[in-house]
């Protein structure tokens, strides 16, 4: 019986045509490979490769035992696969939840990241209202959340930061504001702003549309809102402006809007955020892909838990 390193071998030697180039590529010595050509032969009977100080090729019934063995062999690797992403856990379904055209975009990149890095992990994807925004997570509807910080919750984990932007002011383009080339949040003292239907904590809510300027004047309270197609409707109405994330501008385009640069407010973050009791191997896997993304080489930890299902 051939040996599975045998059978490697002998793959690649099919493939390279070189004993050298082989070896690199199976991380062994080109002595290595030829001991291992001669073993495999002796056990089949007979001469599989012809080869010379300068030609390889396969002989007849090296070609035919070769052809049998490849997808035998990536069917054993398949196997294999399987069997190792099931003991990590990884395999399985994680449920990630976004807000809005700009939490989608995000989403959309660790979908893509995940491809690569975690491939035995499906995602679905569930759109998160802003009117809700941790009900479905504290809910247990959705494993994963694609969340704007700041979110400081004790029983909750930021994870890895997916992206950090700067802050714009949404304006109708006809509002005397909509030509600046900056402004600042004491310029908007005197205008109206949407109040945030949330779930989320009321600090959360305060960063995002803060309730006083730095100089402590008060801002004008309009409409409460819970979607963010719902602000750009009234701002584009007349009815007020609005504070918002860079990324809005982006998936949000709008020709009756313009979105001015607020050089005053902190930069938002994007981070995913779960619930901590309830992780496990496929969110710590959504994770390290996130890490990726981000340049953030982390070594992927995935440990069996027997908690994991």
């Amino acid at each position: 019986m051939l040996e599975l390193r045998e059978i490697e071998c002998l793959l690649a030697l099919s493939e390279q045509l070189h004993f050298g180039q082989t070896g690199r590529e199976l991380r062994i010595s080109q002595s290595r490979v030829s001991r291992t050509l001669r073993d495999a032969e002796q056990k089949v009977g007979g001469q599989l490769f012809d080869r010379t100080s300068r030609h390889v090729q396969m002989t007849a019934l090296g070609k035919r035992l070769i052809d049998r063995l490849r997808p035998l062999y990536a069917q054993l690797a398949d196997v294999c696969a399987d069997a190792a992403a099931q003991a990590r856990g990884v395999a399985g379904t994680a449920r990630l939840g976004f807000t809005g055209a700009a939490g989608g975009g995000y989403a959309a990149e660790l979908i893509r990241a995940a491809r690569t890095y975690a491939p035995e992990c499906s995602i679905t994807l569930r759109e998160v209202p802003c009117g809700d925004l941790l009900g479905p997570l504290r809910r247990g509807e959705v494993d994963v959340l694609v969340a704007r910080l700041p979110i400081e919750e004790s029983d909750l984990t930021i994870g890895p930061v997916l992206g950090r932007e700067i802050r714009l002011l949404a304006v109708a383009l006809d509002h005397p504001l909509a030509s600046r080339a900056s402004v600042r949040i004491e310029d908007v003292a005197n205008e109206t702003v949407f109040r945030l239907a949330s779930t989320a904590p009321r600090y959360w809510r305060d960063y995002h549309v803060p309730p006083v300027t730095p100089a402590g004047h008060a801002l004008n309270l309009g409409q409460e809102v819970q979607t963010c197609q719902e602000i750009l409707s009234l701002v584009a109405a007349g009815q007020g402006v609005a504070p918002l994330a860079a990324s809005v501008a982006r998936h949000y385009a709008q020709p009756d809007i313009s979105f001015v640069p607020l050089r005053d407010l902190p930069e938002t973050s994007v981070a995913l955020v779960w619930r901590t009791a309830e992780e496990n191997t496929r969110i710590r896997a959504l994770a390290y892909c996130a890490r990726q993304i981000t340049g953030e080489q982390d070594a992927l930890v995935v440990e069996l838990d027997p908690s994991d299902n």
